[in-house]
Order: C-alpha cells, then structure tokens, then sequence
C-alpha cells in the first residue's frame, strides 16, 4: 500500500475516532469509561478494506445506545461496547481468546481518571496470569476448551448435514487453537489470519499440528471432516495429557488430605453396590459404578491416590464379580489410609460416636 493510501485510511480513521469520542463526551459523559483501539489498525497488519477495532467499555446500560454499525468507502464498521463485568474481566482471567484486546489496548479517550486505574487493574491481573509458568492454571484453561471442542465434535458425528459437520468442525479447531494458546500460556497478538504463523513461534506444540489444522480446513466430504476434526482432537488430548505430566506436579496422598475420603467412599458407594448386585439391579449397580468410579477418579486427580478401575469389571451377567472388585477396591483404597498412618473413623455406638464428635477439631 503505497503511502498516499496509507494516510487516507489513518485520515478516515481519525475523523471517525474523533466522532465517536464528541458523542461520549456530549451524549454519555457518565456512562462510557473509557474508548481505546485494538485490531489491525493497533498491530499494524492492516489492509486497504480493514476496519477500526474499537474498545468501548460502558458503566451503564445506557451507554449500549453508543453502538452503531455502518458502511462507509466499501468497509464495514462495527461501534460496539463491552461491560467491565464481561468481556474485559473474562480477558483478565484468560477466558478469552481476545487478550490481546486489553493487554494491548491503546487508550484514545478517558471519562475520568480512575477509569484509567480500574483498567490497568484487569489488565495487570491477565499480566500476572501471563507472567506465570506454564502449570495447572494455564493447563486447566486448556482442558475447558478441550472439553468445548469435544460437544462440537459430538455435533458433527450426530448431524448428517454438510454444513452442520464443517461448521462443528470448525468450532472443534478453534476450541483446540486456544487450548494450544493456553498449553503456552500466552495469547495471540494479531487477528486470526497470522494464527498459524504465530503458532508455529509456541515452544509448545504436537509435531503435526499445522497439518492436522489444514486437513480440518480443507474438508470437503462430511466424513473427511469428520475424520480431520476427531485427528485434531485425539492429537490435542494426548498432546494436553503429555503436557500435564511435564509441568504439573502429581498430588501425594497425605494424612490430611485423604482425611474423611475413605468414609465418604463407604457412606455414598458401598451399600448401593452391594445392594445393588444383591437384588441383581443391573441398572443400579450400573449408577452406583459410575458414581464410585468418578469419586476414586477424583481421589486420584485431587489427592493422588492410585488409579482404581471398577467400570471394567462391571459385567450387567455377573454382576457378583463386580461386587468382589468393588470391596476389593474398597481395600485397595483402605491400604492408603493405613499408608499414610490414617485410621477409619468407625464406632460401634452412638455414645462413642458423639463423644468423638463433640471433641474432635
């Protein structure tokens, strides 16, 4: 773009800035905060047909009223406000994948001082978060839109529309492009067309991962689409798992933290299972499985316990021998309280139960 252009888009722009600041300042003196600039007017990546990426962070809900969206010279426009309680406190906390809309935000226009503090407020908390190392934080940010991208991916096994399963797989690449973001533990600098050039800068990253994400983008057949998206999210899971191991360090199961875990699991699981196959309720014993399964998965993820794996032995034709596997995890479990030097809080009578009760701390 040759410089004469140049300064007509930045001529353009200004005189729109400058519109829309006058009515902040006459029409919404306390109801807009503040006004900054973002996009690829703020990086410099722009083109002859970008528009301007305006921050307008709104006290009220009046100050909505300010938004507008229009054409002007061929490039649409879109005057839009944002709450501090949305967008900007979900970029402070990392939730969004527009970071860069606040870490790097050029103030234009400020009601008042203190808008300017409360600002820098949100904007050294997503600073902070940035400035850590790579660890569970980060990680279980990663892990949520892992999980996003797997619902976006039931919806492209479940449509046998074209349009649904490429949409589903695009949403299923997108959730796995931030979760790549967070496994880094940083955040995109620039809009959406440099994404690929800015991932391959991630220390971090599967081997194939640029191939994996053209495959997605090239689709053309529902199930080439269907293939590509389940390749990017099976690659993510256990790219995020190997991850996990790098850089989190595994709970140890201690005299306090496994406090109380053993009773929970005999008050909410034992009886229902033994019952369960007792009466031959498959599907209760099937229910009470599965809870006890996700509590001892939860020991395990919380605490460090030993993986335990009761769902494999559930068999609905014997139903007795996934009894024996349960209360023999019931004492595989027990060989942790004894480990760890913990005894099971159990009382033959109630007297002994309350004068425990009454002074214990």
């Amino acid at each position: 773009m040759d410089a004469t252009k140049k300064q007509q888009l930045f001529a353009k722009n200004r005189r729109i800035i400058e519109m829309v600041i006058e009515r902040a300042k006459r029409d919404f003196p306390d109801d807009i905060a503040l006004i900054g600039l973002t996009g690829s007017f703020r990086t410099g990546d722009f083109h002859e047909k970008s528009d301007l990426d305006l921050i307008i962070v709104n006290n009220t809900p009046k100050g909505w009223e300010i938004s507008a969206c229009f054409i002007l010279d061929d490039v649409g426009y879109d005057i839009y406000c944002t709450p501090w309680e949305t967008r900007i406190n979900d970029q402070a906390n990392l939730d969004s994948p527009m970071v860069s809309g606040l870490v790097d935000l050029e103030i234009l226009y400020v009601a008042k001082p203190e808008y300017v503090e409360k600002f820098k407020s949100y904007r050294d908390r997503a600073l902070e978060k940035l400035a850590k190392p790579i660890g569970k934080d980060s990680i279980d940010r990663a892990r949520k839109l892992i999980a996003t991208a797997k619902q976006h991916y039931a919806d492209a096994v479940l449509s046998d529309d074209l349009n649904t399963v490429k949409f589903a797989a695009a949403q299923v690449l997108c959730n796995l492009v931030n979760a790549l973001v967070h496994l880094n533990n940083t955040y995109f600098t620039q809009g959406v067309k440099r994404y690929l050039e800015q991932v391959g800068t991630f220390a971090h990253k599967p081997a194939d991962f640029e191939q994996k994400y053209m495959a997605v983008v090239r689709a053309t057949t529902i199930a080439d689409a269907r293939t590509a998206a389940f390749d990017m999210l099976a690659m993510m899971v256990v790219f995020c798992d190997d991850m996990t191991t790098r850089f989190v360090e595994k709970p140890v199961p201690t005299f306090e933290n496994l406090r109380g875990t053993y009773e929970e699991l005999w008050c909410n699981y034992r009886n229902k299972a033994i019952t369960a196959t007792q009466n031959n309720d498959v599907s209760y014993a099937f229910h009470a499985a599965k809870d006890a399964q996700e509590y001892l998965d939860l020991m395990t993820e919380l605490n460090g316990t030993p993986k335990i794996e009761l769902m494999i032995h559930l068999d609905a034709d014997n139903l007795g021998a996934f009894r024996e596997a349960f209360l023999s995890a019931m004492d595989e479990y027990l060989s942790e309280y004894s480990r760890v030097g913990r005894e099971v809080e159990r009382f033959e009578s109630f007297e002994q139960l309350y004068e425990w009760y009454m002074t214990t701390s």
